[in-house]
């Protein structure tokens, strides 16, 4: 089966996103001698380690930052790659006229005040600041968004975000969304490659960059945040042909009333159907999201889970009571218990204690067993070891920063030797320990195994999806 003609195959669209993403001149225009909003533009840059010559733009002043300031785009010396605009919204018609003249590539659009107010002042400046970027051929991101961010190329959109590139490629009609997913990624073991935060997307769109990032080799997992598809029918052509090379997960609001209507008024969005965008999911091969944990959740169960997964669940946990929900959410996550061998069950009856515990599939290692490491490293060598068993879930972690690295680099060793996910779950109540540890050691952490298991079960599906499609007649 063939991939269905999308914006992935358009290359002069994926080239010029991609000469975007990677500029070596950018132009700060309308940058403030204060630290207002539109300064941290430019602290983001220096603090990213931009590489590219860096151009602030404000005739009230000469120097920021330590930077030369130019009273227009079309005085910078030399060729422009990228403007980002800070200007207020009755003003950015003229820069884009400057820019056109400077040959600027592509444009950032920060300010506010076009669609997104309702009004037909607003819609009618936003159509004409298309209209003349589209007559010399340059490309318009925004209004009303932040932009791009690639620690790779020292792009980003604020200050402090991390510059070790990822494999997760974002895209976002929020702003802070991105902002805040590019400065908490880390804690969850989430790098970035690219991160495009679109705002109004008057021009380039959430279809275009969903072709890019399935293009780009540098990103292997996508996660959106969409309020609105302008083009239904090329989003799912694109989709379907994105999904076939890696997955897509797709968090939409707008799907109530009240979401709906924040969506207009955030972005100007006219949100879809419910009952249309779940066809969309189903049809796309796309991996539905519903809020944020849901899609950080899922963003690092595609980064971490490998190929080829099963479905065959072992479980070890030490309060009984999570065993049990444990199993409850492998269930409701299409997943399976394992049969564990009878040597198997007889290794673990020699290493656990009798009384409170049960060695059959989930594990109850008890209270006093989670507390000892060789219990728990011993159940879990045991289940990996057995070839009914094709992921191993434990509940519990260290109780300390140096327990945690034990953990992390048995469990990891362990999921090398034997070539089987485990799957390391926090212990509810305690403080959130730093599991650094864990993702250094290719292991990824959930908060509970309800979370987990939804994780895993989407990976999986996902994977049965890939297979089944490249089936012949697989899915029709």
């Amino acid at each position: 089966m063939t991939a269905c003609n999308s914006h992935l195959n358009d290359q002069n669209l994926i080239s010029r996103i991609n000469s975007l993403f990677n500029p070596e001149s950018i132009a700060v225009v309308g940058v403030p001698r204060g630290m207002k909003m539109g300064r941290l533009f430019l602290t983001a840059l220096i603090d990213q380690h931009y590489p590219g010559k860096i151009y602030p733009v404000n005739p009230l002043t000469e120097e920021i930052d330590g930077l030369k300031t130019y009273p227009s785009v079309s005085a910078i010396p030399g060729t422009i790659d990228l403007a980002i605009i800070l200007v207020p919204h009755d003003q950015t018609l003229p820069v884009i006229r400057d820019c056109i003249q400077k040959n600027v590539k592509g444009a950032v659009l920060f300010t506010a005040g076009y669609k997104e107010t309702g009004t037909d002042e607003g819609n009618s400046l936003e159509q004409e600041l298309v209209r003349i970027a589209r007559s010399s051929g340059m490309r318009l991101i925004g209004p009303n968004c932040m932009g791009l961010y690639s620690p790779k190329s020292g792009l980003s959109f604020f200050p402090e975000l991390s510059r070790t590139p990822g494999t997760v490629g974002i895209i976002s009609h929020s702003g802070s969304l991105a902002n805040i997913l590019g400065r908490m990624g880390g804690k969850r073991g989430l790098r970035f490659s690219k991160a495009v935060s679109l705002g109004n997307e008057c021009d380039l769109t959430g279809t275009d960059f969903l072709g890019y990032l399935g293009w780009d080799p540098d990103t292997r997992v996508i996660g959106t945040y969409l309020e609105n598809i302008r083009d239904g029918k090329a989003f799912l052509q694109t989709l379907l042909a994105v999904s076939q090379k890696k997955p897509v997960i797709l968090w939409k609001a707008g799907m109530t009333p009240e979401g709906a209507r924040a969506a207009a008024s955030h972005t100007g969005a006219l949100a879809g159907r419910k009952e249309i965008w779940e066809a969309v999911i189903r049809q796309g091969g796309g991996i539905e999201a519903i809020g944020f944990e849901d899609w950080v959740d899922t963003l690092m169960a595609f980064s971490y889970f490998p190929e080829k997964l099963g479905k065959r669940m072992a479980i070890i946990s030490g309060p009984g009571g999570f065993a049990v929900a444990a199993a409850e959410a492998c269930g409701m996550a299409g997943l399976g218990m394992a049969d564990l061998s009878v040597q198997t069950i007889s290794e673990l009856e020699n290493a656990i204690a009798r009384t409170g515990t049960s060695v059959r599939n989930p594990i109850d290692i008890g209270l006093s067993g989670a507390m000892d490491r060789d219990t728990v490293f011993h159940a879990a060598k045991a289940s990996a070891s057995d070839g009914n068993v094709d992921a191993v879930l434990v509940v519990g972690t260290g109780m300390t920063p140096a327990d945690n690295r034990i953990f992390a680099e048995t469990f990891g060793k362990l999921q090398q030797e034997y070539g089987k996910p485990f799957i390391p779950v926090a212990m509810p109540g305690f403080d959130e320990a730093d599991n650094t540890a864990f993702f250094e050691a290719g292991l990824t952490v959930f908060s509970s195994v309800e979370r987990a298991m939804k994780g895993y079960g989407r990976v999986w599906r996902y994977q049965e999806w890939k297979r089944r499609f490249w089936e012949p007649g697989g899915l029709e």
